[in-house]
């Protein structure tokens, strides 16, 4: 952890010295950093509803995926500093704003300071559910230190194979390490009774199935969605992924099975990767979605076309830090 000056948050274990002022793996030092924090209506329709998600974007990121759509601020560079103080505040001053959940998007790296904020908000008259928005590459440890600040766990699950892993994102152990993690997050949930929505029911919707005006009715209180998004040829991979979430978590949980994949700037003039300079194959898409549903996935998110868009990436201008 990061109580002494030596950073153990994460599985990359650097031992970065954070608070002496030196950068992690993650792009991070001591200080916390927030690019953006502002209703959000672009998560699943459980998160954001019709009034949006209190969205709070992190900067650095512990695995610098090399088609990251977030790159703006995944380095750490973006952002202002902000205090424990101040983040609460913020915490509140979105719920001042109806929305339906406080989204800590990218939080990994900051997970001993969140703990102080959501305890500081709180105590100060936070009454909506927290989400920690995550690539999944988490410690059980961190994990397991917020089990009494966390409601909805919404990581990603990106890769099954360390070959995968490590050519995207430097990580042959992610599958590892990612699934108890994601042991931990179904754990925390279950003890407390499992998945809570304001109509729990199996659902398996699209973005547009839900009215507007019937969003309200299914948003999320308690739970766990795990998130994974499709890359470019890569269907295979994603079958294996699908099988192994549901065979060892059944319905506990909800799938989101994102098509979004956008080659930005930065991919398209890497040479490395030519695989990923497209955008995913709506066949390819339907193939996984087909199969979802052929396994006996119910609770599942899917994606109606035309997703994979700059236009979905928010400006990260420092909007209410």
């Amino acid at each position: 952890m990061l109580d002494k000056d030596e950073c153990f948050l994460c599985p990359r274990m650097c031992g970065a010295e954070r608070l002496s002022g030196k950068k992690g793996y993650c792009g991070a030092d001591r200080d916390i950093m927030v690019a953006r924090a502002a209703p959000h209506m672009w998560e699943e329709p459980c998160i954001s509803g019709d009034r949006g998600s209190g969205a709070v974007f992190f900067s650095g990121c512990n695995l610098h995926c090399v088609y990251c759509q977030n790159k703006a601020i995944s380095d750490g560079n973006a952002g202002k500093r902000v205090s424990v103080e101040r983040l609460a505040e913020i915490f509140l001053e979105l719920q001042d704003k109806k929305v339906y959940n406080i989204n800590l998007v990218t939080p990994t790296h900051y997970t001993d300071q969140i703990r102080q904020v959501v305890l500081r908000a709180k105590a100060m008259g936070l009454n909506i559910p927290v989400v920690y928005n995550c690539g999944g590459y988490e410690s059980v440890a961190a994990v397991e230190s917020l089990s009494d600040c966390i409601d909805i766990w919404m990581p990603d699950f990106k890769y099954m194979s360390k070959e995968t892993g490590m050519k995207y994102s430097n990580c042959p152990d992610y599958f590892e390490k990612a699934s108890l993690a994601l042991d931990e997050m179904v754990r925390q949930v279950q003890r407390k009774g499992g998945t809570l929505m304001s109509e729990n029911e199996s659902v398996f919707i699209s973005d547009d199935d839900i009215p507007s005006e019937n969003r309200e009715s299914v948003i999320m209180k308690r739970g766990v969605i795990i998130r994974h998004m499709l890359l470019p040829g890569n269907v295979g991979e994603s079958k294996r992924i699908l099988r192994f979430l549901h065979e060892r978590y059944g319905n506990d949980v909800y799938i989101s099975i994102m098509s979004q994949y956008t080659p930005m700037p930065h991919i398209m003039s890497d040479d490395r990767y030519p695989e990923l300079h497209k955008k995913v194959n709506r066949r390819e898409y339907d193939r996984l979605v087909d199969f979802a549903r052929k396994i006996g996935i119910e609770n599942a998110f899917i994606q109606e076309e035309d997703v994979a868009e700059e236009s979905f990436i928010p400006e990260f201008n420092g909007e209410g830090v």
